[in-house]
């Protein structure tokens, strides 16, 4: 009766001292978790920025345009067999009892013919069908060249504006940076009596401006970068980064010579060229197929008191009609096809004037912004920045040469992504590097 009240003090103590070394444990185990999944998240390696090169490799690679140009080609060479191929021949076969009954002569035998039939195809429509497979396939060549070029083109207009796009959030984070700076100056001035309360409302307001156009940039940033991860049908991922710059050409440009150059070896020239001619061949192909295909036939027959083998032809007469629906339908085939090269020289010349002037303009824009005004934008706000921390300058001014330093700084990058998109949509108009 003694021994129970001295044993259950520790009993209980010795289960206190387990729950409080199982609760110790417990804790132990879960900030092991929590540092192995924040080591596991450092290790996670930062997305790799990609090159304008290898984002066109990519294009080329996963665009579905790309894999439709190509099955084009297939397709044509699918023709290219059809064309190729001989007109297979036929056999036909009868059997059945027979007998001579008139006068009767008691033989019965089983009665049979076998009937053989080879077409043959007049050569020169032949040839012609031949010559029009082969020309869709060179057409179909060309427009997986003018996929890719159109690709490419499209490619590096999506990646300079995306490069616009970082350069904007880069300038607008400047620029918050910068405002904060009044902010925090004209606040210790307002504690000092040096500035009105309504001074420190403007900073203020300047600085949500600020704040709501790094929003807008950022915005932007991940509207470009969808556009570009498009372009590569995702291979990219939604979370990448780029490394690169905007092209600059100094060289002159040489009007006549892309003109020339692409008039005649642009691949959209040359993929409707390849038409044309596939065009003309089928006119041929329709004028030659008045002259009908010739059966050679074969016959051996067997029957009751008679046998014989025979041999023919068939020869089918074009008098009421000798295909001049389908003669006028390729010919207007093929003056369409005229038509639609004349209209593409066209816009080739107006699109290589246009996109030549745009360089031209945008070079010149250049010159203007790297011989003086961005040194004079960041003079001017060096100046009023260091007036204001002197007293001499107000709030208004320095605000002012905030706006514009900024303004010089996005209209600079603007005029950079011009001459990089105007060069890009330039080397797709000349069918080419430059």
């Amino acid at each position: 009766m003694n021994v129970f009240p001295r044993e259950f003090p520790l009993q209980e103590k010795g289960g206190k001292l387990m729950i409080f070394r199982l609760i110790m444990v417990l804790w132990l185990v879960l900030f092991g978790v929590i540092l192995a999944g924040k080591e596991t998240q450092a290790a996670e390696p930062s997305p790799i920025p990609y090159s304008l090169n290898t984002i066109i490799e990519l294009a080329l690679e996963r665009n579905p345009t790309i894999t439709g140009a190509k099955a084009s080609i297939e397709q044509s060479r699918g023709q290219q067999v059809t064309a190729g191929a001989y007109p297979n021949p036929s056999i036909s076969g009868a059997a059945g009892r027979g007998s001579i009954r008139d006068p009767s002569t008691g033989v019965s035998i089983t009665e049979r013919t076998i009937s053989v039939q080879q077409p043959l195809e007049w050569p020169a429509k032949r040839e012609a069908r031949q010559r029009a497979a082969e020309a869709g396939v060179a057409g179909a060549s060309a427009g997986l060249e003018e996929a890719k070029l159109n690709l490419v083109a499209e490619v590096k207009v999506a990646f300079y504006q995306l490069l616009l796009a970082q350069r904007d959030v880069e300038v607008s984070a400047q620029n918050l940076a910068m405002v904060k700076e009044v902010l925090r100056t004209v606040t210790a001035r307002v504690s000092a009596g040096e500035a009105t309360k309504f001074d420190l409302m403007k900073a203020n307001v300047e600085v949500q401006k600020a704040t709501k156009e790094v929003a807008r940039s950022q915005n932007a940033v991940l509207t470009a970068r969808v556009a570009l991860n498009t372009r590569t049908a995702g291979a990219v991922g939604s979370v990448f980064g780029i490394q690169g710059d905007f092209e600059l050409r100094r060289q002159e440009i040489n009007l006549e010579s892309l003109t020339a150059r692409a008039l005649e070896d642009h691949p959209t020239v040359r993929r409707l060229s390849r038409l044309v001619d596939q065009a003309d061949h089928a006119v041929t192909y329709e004028k030659e197929a008045r002259m009908p295909n010739i059966s050679v036939l074969g016959q051996y027959h067997r029957e009751a008191g008679d046998e014989s083998v025979t041999g023919g032809l068939s020869v089918p007469i074009p008098i009421w009609y000798r295909r001049q629906g389908e003669i006028q339908t390729a010919l207007a085939g093929k003056h369409r096809l005229l038509a639609d090269r004349e209209r593409l020289q066209n816009e080739l010349i107006q699109a290589l004037t246009q996109h030549t002037q745009e360089v031209r303009t945008a070079k010149d824009q250049i010159d203007v912004f790297e011989q003086g005004l961005l040194k004079q934008a960041e003079e001017t706000l060096r100046i009023a920045k260091f007036s204001f921390q002197q007293g001499a300058a107000s709030l208004l001014e320095v605000l002012d040469a905030q706006r514009v330093y900024r303004q010089t700084l996005l209209e600079y990058a603007q005029t950079r992504t011009d001459l990089s998109i105007a060069l890009a949509r330039l080397e797709r108009a000349s069918g080419g590097t430059l």
